[in-house]
């Protein structure tokens, strides 16, 4: 398998079994993630460092105006997009295989999880890797310690409260909250 048909199978959100040629890809670039990830948290780096190493991590240019604050973990790296504006705080973990879009003006709290795989629920599929995409629009407040499944996509100007566990899509200008997150209030210019 290449390069160009590993990518071809990981845009159409195909399965990957354990031991397959587009396994071996997966796990290539989640070794070079790992390199890059202990780099970017092994010590300080100034604003314009974090920006340069995360790029390099992700495989494009970012903005400017992007803020992270190490540590910072992925398993996969190179599917991950963020908008202008963006704001990462300390200790977010994603797993982006299937896919993360961050839209413009968006801040992630303490140690957000963002999840696109999954693994296959019988015992015999359980080295299935299956992946869909996460899709956050712009102007969102994800708090601390929350986590976003697979397949999730959150509106614009929503908020999702800390400590939520995030199963189905949010609307755009919804306050939700809970295990599994439900929607508490509409989000309003005050």
């Amino acid at each position: 398998m290449t390069k160009a048909e590993f990518w071809k199978v990981i845009a159409a959100g195909e399965p990957i079994i354990a031991g397959s040629k587009a396994h071996e890809w997966l796990v290539k670039f989640s070794n070079e993630a790992l390199k890059i990830t202990a780099k970017l948290n092994g010590s300080y780096h100034d604003p314009e460092e974090v920006r340069t190493i995360f790029s390099e991590l992700i495989g494009k240019s970012i903005d400017k105006s992007f803020m992270l604050f190490p540590p910072f973990y992925t398993d996969f790296g190179k599917n991950i997009s963020v908008g202008k504006n963006v704001f990462f705080n300390t200790g977010c973990t994603f797993q982006d295989k299937g896919g993360i879009i961050i839209g413009d003006n968006t801040m992630l709290g303490q140690n957000v999880v963002l999840c696109t795989i999954n693994h296959g629920l019988a015992p015999d599929k359980r080295n299935v890797n299956y992946s869909a995409p996460i899709n956050i629009g712009r102007n969102v407040w994800i708090a601390a310690r929350v986590i976003i499944l697979p397949g999730v996509t959150i509106g614009d100007n929503a908020v999702i409260a800390a400590g939520s566990v995030v199963t189905k899509d949010v609307p755009a200008n919804k306050l939700v909250a809970g295990v599994p997150a439900e929607i508490k209030k509409s989000v309003e210019n005050n």
